[in-house]
This record gives C-alpha cells, structure tokens and sequence, in this order.
C-alpha cells in the first residue's frame, strides 16, 4: 500500500493533577498518496492531538508513525527539522497563528529564512509566486494580518504551509472559524492546490458536511479512539457503529418539512483521565451489552475498506 504517512499503535498521554489523560489511545490508520483522510469527531476527543502528534509536534508517547516507510519517531532533531519541508501544518485560528507583528510577505517568507532559501530576488518572487498561487492580490504585500479579514488570513497560512513545497500537510480544523462563504472559498482552494500539486491531506474537523465535502476516507474518533474508518460516501451511506449513526442524525437536512430522525445519547463524555473499561462508548450505547463493558470490541473490516469497532459488527461476522 502506497501510504504517505501511517500511524501504529499511536498513543499520546499528558501528566495532569488529576491523573494520566490519555488524549490519543492506540489508534492505527494509513493516509494514502494524494488522498485526504478527514478525522471527525465530538471535541475534546483527540482529533488536533493525533494531527500533533504525527508531526511530532508533540511527542508520542507510544506507537510508530512512518513517512513515506520511515519511522519518524526514532529522528534525532536535525533530521527531523530537515524533514519538516515535506511535512506542514495549516492551523484553526487564522489569526492567531500569524505574527501580528509582520507583514504577510515575511509571514510567507520566514519557513524559506528559516532554511536558507530566501536568496536575493528568488526569495521575493517565490513570496509572490505563493500569494498568486492562494489568491492574494500583490497589492496586500505589505499588509499587516490584523488589516485583513478571515478569508485572506487563513489563505497567508496556506501559503505559508506551501512555502517549501511539502508533499503532506495537516489541516487542522482550518474553516471553523470563517463564515460559511468564505469557508467554501477555502474549502475549494485546499482541493485546487491538492489537484495541482499532488499533496496529501490529513483533514481535522467536527463538521461532517464539510468532511463529507473534501474527504476521500473519513476516520471517526470518540475518546482518544477511532471508532470506524471507511470511504466519505459510505460513511454517509452505511454508517456502521453506534457513534457515526449518532453523529450523522444530528446534521440537519436542507430542505423545508424534512426531518431526519434524532439518535439522542444519554450522560457526558467520560474522562480521558479515568476512561471506562471495555468499549469506550459502552456508557452512552443504546445498543450496550454486558460484555461491551468489560471488553474492548476489535476492529473488524465489516465491508472493503470499511473498519469498525464494535461487537454489534464483530459478533455477525
């Protein structure tokens, strides 16, 4: 299988007063290339720390994460810092991930700084090739990010990713915070520069019509685990476990007089920090069996490419 990037066993765990959260659970997935996987899930259930953590950004604290065959997690710095070019990040917040201190121009210019590749005049026509290529009219050079809206900020940040041409970037949650407009623009951006520039994708956010949108495969998170992963048209079509159905009953159908029918669930979100033994879900399930509170369900390969886990799917086959 031709992955980019591949996640084995992938566990990140913080030291808290109250105890050892643990943020990201053993989870395994695969991005092929020039594909993008949308990770979706509630908040607070370990999408932005997965996408952290295969960049190392913050440091696993178990499992393999390969790029391209390799395992990452065993680079010393200065090899990790070389290979950072081909791996980027775009963030939530278009504001507050630019230094309001700089203009745009040396925003998008700083990776290229930062690597000795901004040299004389080449320097100022990749900054100029990069607004072009994201939309940026060459009159806003100069500007400051607190002088433009949310639609041209987060489009500084795709450049920026852009700078040393990468070949996998994590987009994390980046239109959450625009205007739906403006979300669309940059939605169709994203998939423009990955048709012309062969990138790869890994697409955080807890809006499914927008995952549902870019995604080609979609893995669903529930405290620090992916609960399924399958195509973007099956899981709309054929969600399998409890907590996708759930999910999906929530979105709300764009027509006048249609409804679809509520999957309510009962009780909070356990903790991370004190996680409830056997099936995670186990607490919130209509469908929960004795077993389901005792044991950890496998994940199964229900259908091609789809993976659950659940004993509701794994107990059938």
């Amino acid at each position: 299988m031709d992955y980019v990037l591949e996640a084995r066993g992938l566990s990140k765990d913080f030291t808290t007063k109250k105890g050892l959260l643990k943020a990201v659970n053993n989870i395994s997935f695969g991005i092929k290339r020039g594909e993008t996987l949308g990770i979706v899930g509630e908040s607070g259930c370990g999408k932005s720390t997965t996408g952290r953590a295969v960049l190392r950004l913050v440091e696993p604290t178990a499992g393999q994460v390969l790029f391209e065959g390799n395992d990452i997690t065993k680079l010393k710095a200065p090899q990790m810092r070389q290979l950072r070019k081909d791996m980027q990040i775009i963030f939530q917040d278009p504001f507050a991930s630019l230094d309001p201190r700089i203009s745009i121009s040396e925003i998008i210019a700083e990776p290229l700084r930062v690597f000795n590749l901004y040299k004389g005049g080449n320097g100022e026509k990749r900054v100029a090739e990069l607004m072009d290529l994201v939309g940026l009219s060459k009159r806003l050079v100069n500007t400051f990010p607190h002088e433009l809206d949310g639609g041209r900020r987060q489009r500084v940040g795709v450049a920026r990713a852009l700078a040393l041409d990468p070949k996998f970037i994590v987009c994390d949650e980046p239109v959450s915070a625009l205007d739906v407009s403006i979300q669309a623009q940059i939605l169709n951006l994203l998939q423009d520069l990955q048709t012309r520039l062969g990138l790869t994708y890994m697409f955080i956010s807890h809006d499914l019509s927008v995952v549902k949108h870019i995604s080609d495969r979609v893995a669903v998170m529930y405290l620090g685990k992916i609960v399924e992963t399958t195509t973007s048209s099956a899981i709309f079509k054929n969600p399998q476990h409890p907590y996708t159905q759930a999910l999906l009953s929530a979105i709300p159908i764009p027509k006048i007089g249609q409804k679809r029918k509520r999957i309510l669930l009962e009780g909070d979100v356990p903790s991370p920090i004190n996680p409830p033994s056997g099936c995670i879900f186990s607490a919130r399930c209509p469908y929960a069996m004795e077993k389901c509170k005792t044991q950890s369900p496998p994940a199964v390969e229900s259908e091609k490419d789809h993976t659950v886990s659940c004993f509701l799917i794994s107990d059938k086959l």
